[in-house]
């Protein structure tokens, strides 16, 4: 398995022990027991609702590329555990099966119709099954790959003592992350030394203050930014 972090069980043991030193950012009625309701009543909600965009967008991937509908990887989630997030299936499948971390934008990978989902977030929408199950929050830090987690510093792996989300703050500033990173001589680096360092500060600023309000707030902001075209002019400004 080419996740050198969940082959160790010891590295597993110490980020839950990272994340469950942080016991201030997950308390209050809503962060413990509300957001769970909301997740679940919004994402069964959300499935049944949209349950006919999924068979339109499952049949257009179908027809239009070889290989399944959906894109299953391994992230890493609350505590320090593994779990596999569900996408719709936007590249080609031979580079789909490879474990690839980042994506620019014009990148040969991506078909026409990933092209097309990649810029709305509709690839998205399968992790409302994520949420049901208990992998992920509606909101919270965007779960990474084991290979930048490792990377993390003490203060950085405050992010996985919550369920990782479909949306976050970070997300919303960097709504058009893959034009920025086509900008840039080594995207990756980039990527490790500026951008994820960034994106882990907004998510701690998130876990300062979780509530409904906020919530409610960043899905608005993802619905509305997903739907309404924008001048892509780089990262959007912090909420």
């Amino acid at each position: 398995m080419p996740i050198r972090l969940l082959d160790q069980k010891g590295n597993q043991d110490a980020l839950l022990r990272d994340s469950e030193q942080h016991p201030m950012f997950t308390n209050g009625f809503y962060a413990n027991y509300g957001k769970r309701a909301l997740d679940i009543l919004a994402a069964t909600a959300g499935l049944i609702l949209l349950s006919p965009v999924f068979g339109l967008v499952a049949c257009c991937i179908k027809l239009t590329s070889r290989g399944p509908a959906f894109y299953r990887q391994v992230r890493i989630g609350k505590g320090g555990r593994p779990f596999q997030i569900l996408k719709f299936r936007s590249m080609t499948m031979q580079t789909s099966n490879r474990d690839l971390k980042i994506t620019v934008a014009g990148d040969s990978r991506v078909t026409p119709v990933g092209r097309f989902l990649r810029r709305y977030k509709v690839d998205e929408l399968p992790q409302l099954w994520n949420v049901i199950r208990g992998d992920m929050s509606l909101v919270g830090p965007r779960p990474e790959v084991a290979v930048y987690i490792e990377e993390y510093t003490r203060e950085q792996r405050i992010v996985l003592s919550v369920r990782p989300g479909i949306t976050d703050t970070a997300s919303l500033a960097y709504r058009h992350e893959e034009e920025i990173l086509a900008n840039q001589r080594d995207p990756e680096q980039f990527y490790r030394t500026q951008i994820l360092p960034d994106k882990l500060a907004r998510n701690k600023a998130y876990l300062e203050e979780i509530t409904l309000r906020n919530d409610i707030r960043v899905i608005v902001k993802t619905i509305s930014s997903s739907f309404v075209l924008a001048e892509k002019t780089g990262a959007r400004r912090a909420l």
